[in-house]
């Protein structure tokens, strides 16, 4: 007897679907499908994956009143209305223990390029330059790495840097008592006093929208390297920007922004800057991506559906 009907609309591992059916679920694979397609067919089940392609709101929920859960292909949730799923006891599986060493990994490959100018420096080489003064970088051993959000994200990042000698300090304004072998829990102002580096790992909500502005990165005492591998919107690029430009941000690495993909990109009006400025390093919101997390991902919403029976 069939458990349910679960319909994939994006690009999963073929692992969730093996072990879906393993447990009982008919599986209907059709990662091309469109938000309109999906509109007209989600009554017929019980289940939806999905990674980013489109967004879960109140509309294509309300259209499956046999919906009983949404499994998201990823760490985050910001593309669902949480909310409107809760008052429908729809349940959420997300995986950000899928991705979490991904995420950790990048962001520690961005610190370690901006401190040792490896991008302005492969630049200038391949065009005749050899500058070694101007490209001399900084030991990330006996530094200060703060951390904002010590979830699966954080954490991991924490557990990365642990072989590098580095001072790890988090705040996490939802978590208390967390302190463990890789960082030190301490307050929002213990982060801005001796941060060198500064690291987000927070969710997207109402609450962390364009929180980092002007405002926050006037706190800090001392130039920071700041890493944003969380999501765009958190941070208001324009501040980073003028952070550079002040001296408040010593380099930049972004792997989100509050604008994504082209065309809208480039017709940002910061876009220009940000391409221009020797301080960056942008990637295109891979930090997550791995070819093992792409599996690990599927791995981890296919145990998290045996709860869901």
């Amino acid at each position: 007897m069939s458990k349910g009907r679960i319909l994939i609309v994006d690009e999963l591992h073929p692992v969730f679907k093996e072990r879906a059916i393993a447990m009982g679920y008919e599986v209907d694979d059709l990662p091309l499908y469109t938000r309109e397609q999906t509109l007209a067919a989600i009554s017929n089940y019980q289940g939806i994956a999905v990674r980013t392609k489109f967004r879960i709101d109140q509309e294509l929920m309300a259209a499956a009143p046999s919906l009983k859960f949404i499994a998201r292909a990823g760490a985050g949730l910001d593309n669902i209305d949480v909310d409107y799923a809760r008052s429908r006891n729809i349940q959420l599986l997300n995986a950000p223990e899928g991705n979490m060493d991904a995420v950790g990994e990048h962001a520690v490959g961005m610190l370690l390029s901006l401190m040792n100018n490896f991008r302005n420096a492969d630049h200038e080489v391949r065009n005749g330059t050899w500058d070694r003064e101007g490209n001399r970088g900084y030991e990330l051993k006996g530094k200060t790495v703060g951390i904002i959000g010590y979830g699966f994200m954080g954490k991991s990042f924490a557990k990365k840097l642990s072989g590098f000698e580095v001072n790890v300090i988090a705040y996490d304004k939802y978590k208390t008592g967390f302190s463990d072998a890789y960082a030190k829990e301490v307050s929002m102002e213990e982060i801005v006093k001796h941060s060198d580096a500064l690291s987000l790992h927070i969710p997207l909500t109402s609450e962390t929208r364009q929180m980092v502005n002007e405002e926050y990165f006037f706190h800090f005492r001392k130039p920071i390297f700041f890493i944003n591998t969380a999501r765009g919107e958190i941070v208001q690029t324009q501040a980073v920007l003028q952070a550079i430009q002040m001296g408040k941000i010593l380099a930049a690495g972004l792997d989100v922004l509050e604008v994504e993909k082209f065309p809208a990109l480039q017709q940002s009006p910061w876009f220009n800057d940000l391409k221009s400025s020797g301080k960056l390093i942008l990637t295109p919101h891979v930090g997550g991506w791995t070819f093992e997390s792409y599996r690990k991902i599927s791995e981890v919403l296919s145990d998290k559906l045996i709860a869901v029976i």
